[in-house]
Order: structure tokens, then sequence, then C-alpha cells
């Protein structure tokens, strides 16, 4: 949510006196978007199309000491030193129509891009030559339909609360395609390769129901804002993944974790055109199982975001809103900038 649109307006002041206050509907505070999740339902019979493009990028090092210490400041043996550079260009277009004054139905269609660059020094080998491993992915990504629904009227000093449901698809390439540098096994006492993707998938290779519940606070001059969520990943059975020389490694069943998630904000207008606000968005992922058994190094994984949004009003059915948002914790992407043009009909 980028900031908070002025209820009222120029149409409000032209229907009212001067200094008569513009009837309530009973409708939330329009609300320009800085979490994935909007806050303010879509008017009856309106249409809303939303083009977006969102970038996202990451990097992390790895460090693996294999070997013995024979005094603390001496190590014998051999490092494998790994850096991962990510890029991720995401371009959807969602659209909301407003099936009442309380409800409204939403579909996105993303399209994605992902870049990787890896460089490792690999153990086992003596040499002090870095090697760079460079792969990519491009395709349609995981649609998603949703739909919401406001639960209660509020007001000055009065909460809103918008309850909502989402359905994430696997339409995009899943990571179970994608061919991985393996010759017959990546993982155990013969596994060989870098066990990593030739091509990178564009969806996540599960479907997903996400439950939510948004709140708005009006608190002249400001509007505090925030939702909490649950993301439920569903497993898969009989999955395989393909390997090298059109081989497969058979996996089983694979249970991704579910995520817990909640964010918060602050919004306030500059003027009757321009708004800002400020936020943090936040995580928590579950391990991940394989044949009820959870997978070797995964753990639970935070993600905490800080988020600064900004919003401009062109017309009365045109808005330009722009976020960026700073990664806090280590898994989290170092940077993510994102662009939103959405159009009322």
């Amino acid at each position: 949510m980028l900031a908070i649109l002025l209820c009222g307006g120029a149409a409000a002041q032209a229907q009212n006196p001067v200094g008569a206050a513009p009837a309530d509907d009973g409708r939330p505070p329009a609300v320009a978007p800085l979490f994935e999740q909007p806050g303010v339902l879509t008017p009856r019979g309106k249409l809303v199309l939303e083009p977006s493009l969102q970038f996202g990028y990451s990097s992390s090092n790895r460090v693996v000491l294999v070997g013995y210490t024979i005094i603390p400041a001496l190590l014998i043996g051999l490092v494998d030193v790994r850096e991962v550079k990510r890029n991720t260009t995401t371009g959807a277009l969602t659209g909301r129509y407003g099936l009442s004054n309380r409800a409204e139905l939403e579909i996105k269609l993303p399209y994605v891009y992902r870049s990787d660059s890896t460089v490792s020094r690999e153990i086992f080998t003596g040499t002090g030559v870095d090697r760079v491993f460079d792969t990519s992915g491009r395709g349609v990504g995981d649609a998603e339909l949703a739909l919401r629904y406001q639960l209660n009227d509020g007001g000055a000093d009065r909460a809103y609360y918008v309850a909502g449901l989402r359905v994430k698809s696997r339409t995009g390439t899943d990571p179970f395609e994608v061919i991985t540098d393996c010759t017959q096994r990546c993982v155990g006492p013969n596994a060989t390769g870098t066990g990593l993707p030739l091509e990178l998938p564009t969806g996540s290779g599960f479907y997903a129901l996400q439950p939510s519940l948004t709140w708005l606070y009006p608190s002249d001059p400001a509007i505090l804002f925030g939702s909490v969520s649950y993301l439920k990943n569903f497993k898969r059975s009989g999955l395989s993944r393909k390997v090298l020389n059109g081989e497969w490694e058979p996996l089983g069943t694979v249970a991704p974790g579910d995520v817990l998630g909640f964010n918060f904000g602050l919004g306030l207008a500059l003027n009757e055109r321009a708004l800002i606000s400020f936020g943090y968005d936040h995580s928590s992922i579950a391990r991940t199982r394989q044949n009820g058994v959870p997978v070797q190094g995964s753990v639970r994984t935070q993600l905490g975001t800080l988020l600064l949004g900004f919003s401009y009003r062109l017309n009365d059915k045109r808005t330009v809103n722009i976020a960026v948002g700073a990664g806090l914790t280590r898994d989290t992407p170092d940077v993510q900038l994102s662009l939103r043009l959405p159009m009322t009909f």
C-alpha cells in the first residue's frame, strides 16, 4: 500500500456546501498498493486494470571448510567459497472487478524473467581459480485468483476489516521440469555435478491457498494499515527431478513449508495528488519436507523487508505507484523496486 488517497476530493466538494463533510458511504478510504494485497475494494460495476513491473536483486555468500585445525589461526584442508547473485524481473497484468460495494474479484497473470550467476571455487580440487555458472529462465509465471470482502462499516476512529482468499496455480515452469546439472543423482554419496539448474523455473511448482485479513484505521491526519496471512502450500507426490543425459532422479513426496506473514504501515497525504507511506513486511517460512522428513539443510527462514512508497494521482482514473523495499534479513532480497499503473474503467 503506497499511500492513502484523500477522502472526498474535488467531486465531493462540488456536491457539498463549504464546511460540510461529505457523506460516509461505509467504504474504507482508498489505499494505493505497497504490499501485495490492496486494502480498498473496487466499487461495484467498476473494472481496474493494473499493469505492473517489479525488480528484485539479491546476493549471498557461502563458505564451507573441509579440513582440520592444528592451531586456532591455521586450517589444513580445502575451502568451498560460493557467491550467488540473483536478478528477478516480473511483469504482470492484474484485473479487479467490483462484484458489489463490499466484494471484488481479482485475476493476476505474471510473466517472469530470472538470471543467476554463481561464482564458486570447488572443493576437493586444489585449484585457486574461480568458476562462474550462469543460468536464466523466462516465461509465464503462476497465475492467481483472489476474492476479497469487506466485513464491517468503519469510520472515523473505527477500523475497517477486509477478508481475502487467494488461490495460486502452477501455470509457470516448475523446478522439477528444468534440467539440473547432475548425473543420475544430485544428493547422496554418488552425486556428481554442481546441483544447479541449467534453466531457472518461473513458478513454484505447487498449488497454494492464502487466507488473509487486512485492517485500515483512519486517525487524522494519517491512516494506519496492516494485514496477517497464512499461505498453505499443497504437497505433491510421485515427483522426479530431471538430470543430465535424459535421466530422472526420483524424489517421492515433497511438501514445501507454509508461510505465516504480517505487515503494517503508516500513510500520509502530502496534498490532493501526492501521497507517501512507510511499511514493514515479514514472512516466516517453515521447513520443506520430503517423504515426511525435513530436507537436509532446510531450516525455518525469516524474511523482513522495509518499504517506502510514493503515489501520484494523474486524474480520477489514473494513478502512478512506486515502491522500494530493502531487505533486513540475510535471506531477503537486497532491494526490490516496483511500478504500478492502476487504471479504472
